[in-house]
């Protein structure tokens, strides 16, 4: 048995190979992630006599392509939670981290926990593709908040609670009528320089121009709420200038954001284990897709508690002696970004109330007097559970293709 560590970076990968009892076969050496790089790390792999296996972290995105690229040659290659070989093998006083000393630890690693490495199975294109669309989702998501927080802000200082004037929804492209509303009428000196007859017909073509509906008595509570506003910007071209770039941001945020649900939607459809998943409680068609570029192929677990370790929201343990915690913080080791997905369903099973499973689990806990994150994240921990159970054995009712 041969273990080949590989310490990745970006560009380039450190590479060491162990036998049992700490047997150097090959001093470390740097791999180019270029195809005539990645062509003789694998003729060295296959030099090596008996059963090899290769192992690396998965940190950052600079492992995916090193990872796909020896799957690909029918090489077992698989990659850790890098937590995992952080707390291994710390038998020295001597604080040593370099490249080389990382992919001999990871090496080591392998060599110990030989028989509970599993095979990276490799997610298909469409896989692949709705996990990249989904953090890009979660990323212009982060921007839009901050944009509209700045819009906000500014519109405070121009024309203050405008941002408050309509309760219309967001359409399907993502625009607001507020915001469209603040992009004309950007200064609540301009409003009150028209007067009510001009401002009322600005204000209908205006409605008509954007596709809304015009209330006949809109503009004179408008007019109304205008003369009792003072602006602590001056109404000039600059002030115009920054609430206008404001407003165009966060409309091609808003733009960007919804093209991309529609097409995660699209692509989670053509998975398999969309039918089940888009039928579970609190789980719409955005959850649904996201759901499902976090968690990947769900065959790859081989059972329930590797998913929630992935997911951070497994229980942890603490005894020692007599002392032994009742209650213990979750992991927390796991994906970040499942994470942020699970709580977004069981929060909204606590909104809705639904008869559920999960729901009902978390309500006892909460009747119990457990804390919020107490409840939410064993809420999720059923959720996942779950998942788990219905889409392995849907998948498993599928015919074989």
């Amino acid at each position: 048995m041969n273990a080949v560590g590989i310490d990745v970076s970006k560009g380039k990968s450190m590479v060491a190979a162990l036998a049992p009892g700490g047997k150097i076969l090959a001093r470390p050496f740097e791999v180019l992630h270029t195809k005539s790089g990645i062509k003789e790390l694998v003729s060295f792999v296959r030099t090596l006599d008996g059963d090899t296996r290769i192992v690396m972290e998965h940190t950052g995105r600079y492992y995916e392509p090193m990872l796909q690229w020896l799957a690909s040659c029918d090489l077992f290659v698989t990659a850790v939670n890098p937590k995992l070989i952080k707390d291994f093998g710390n038998n020295t006083l001597r604080r040593v981290k370099t490249d080389k000393a990382d992919a001999k630890k990871i090496a080591r690693y392998a060599l110990d926990n030989w028989c509970d490495l599993r095979q990276h199975t490799g997610m298909d294109t469409k896989r692949a593709q709705l996990k990249t669309m989904n953090r890009q989702f979660a990323f212009c998501m982060k921007q839009k908040t901050a944009c509209k927080n700045n819009l906000i802000a500014l519109i405070d200082q121009v024309y203050p609670g405008a941002n408050t004037y309509f309760e219309s929804p967001a359409r399907a492209d993502g625009s607001q009528k507020w915001v469209d509303y603040v992009a004309t009428f950007w200064h609540v000196d301009y409003v009150c320089s028209m007067g009510l007859p001009a401002f009322t017909e600005r204000y209908r073509k205006w409605c008509h121009r954007h596709g809304y509906n015009f209330q006949q008595d809109k503009p004179q509570l408008l007019m109304e709420k205008a003369k009792d506003l003072m602006a602590m910007l001056p109404m000039d071209k600059m002030t115009k200038m920054l609430v206008q770039t404001a407003v165009a941001q966060l409309n091609v945020l808003s733009k960007t954001i919804e093209t991309l649900r529609t097409q995660m939607i699209e692509l989670a459809e053509k998975l398999p284990e969309y039918p089940v998943v888009i039928s579970m409680n609190g789980v719409g068609p955005t959850l649904a897709s996201q759901l499902i570029a976090e968690i990947g192929d769900v065959s790859r677990f081989s059972r329930r508690g590797s998913l929630t370790a992935f997911a951070g929201v497994d229980p942890g343990a603490k005894q020692s002696g007599t002392m032994q915690l009742r209650s213990n913080r979750t992991s927390k080791a796991g994906t970040p970004h499942l994470r942020r997905v699970l709580f977004l369903v069981v929060s909204g099973l606590l909104m809705r109330a639904p008869d559920d499973l999960v729901y009902n689990f978390m309500d006892k806990k909460r009747i119990e007097g457990k804390p919020y994150y107490v409840y939410m994240t064993a809420g999720a921990n059923k959720f996942l559970r779950i998942y788990y159970g219905r889409v392995k054995e849907y998948l498993a009712s599928l015919p074989e293709k």
